[in-house]
């Protein structure tokens, strides 16, 4: 099966070279007695790295990838296996460290995430687009202390360091982007 660029969306998962790809962004562009262009920015799914491609031609076809997402949540870490239990059927998906990357500043047991599988494997996984995570050192925050923007920079459980409002104390847990890395809410 393939598909056209009038079928195209953000997020529709491509296989190009034998290698699964989610498209990031596109653009079809058609000049007078010319054919159209389509330029689509390209993220691999095993690696995350952006690829851009350009197409020419009036009847490009794309072939769907067969990738398929299952919602799973993080039980425990054996080495640099990172394991993660389905939530239909129960079974036990092991991710490299290297697959999940930077996403580990946001990974704490029992977080659900969405497990990309590939031809039946699984490559990596996809945080939701926020997550809670407790606050471990808080420096304290004084009265007129606002020169900077009224925020301090608060370390999570996890290691991560965010810059916070003031007001946040050890112990509380926060609402963290899990796309920009920023300070969202109290939990």
């Amino acid at each position: 099966m393939t598909i056209g660029y009038g079928d195209l969306r953000k997020g529709m998962a491509i296989e190009l070279d034998g290698q699964p790809y989610v498209v990031a962004e596109y653009e079809r562009s058609k000049m007078q007695k010319r054919a159209p262009v389509m330029r689509i920015k390209f993220r691999e799914i095993k690696t995350g790295r952006l690829v851009e491609r350009t197409f020419s031609g009036f009847d490009v076809k794309l072939t769907p990838a067969s990738v398929e997402r299952r919602k799973a949540q993080y039980i425990y870490r054996e080495d640099d296996l990172y394991y993660f239990m389905d939530m239909e059927t129960f079974d036990q998906l092991p991710i490299s460290r290297d697959r999940i990357g930077v996403g580990l500043q946001y990974l704490v047991e029992q977080t659900t995430v969405d497990v990309v599988l590939f031809e039946g494997n699984p490559v990596t996984i996809e945080f939701p687009a926020a997550v809670d995570l407790k606050v471990v050192d808080a420096p304290p925050g004084f009265k007129g202390d606002t020169a900077q923007g009224g925020a301090k920079p608060v370390t999570l459980e996890t290691g991560l360091v965010i810059q916070a409002p003031l007001f946040v104390e050890a112990g509380e847990t926060v609402k963290v982007s899990t796309r920009t890395g920023e300070y969202l809410s109290r939990g």
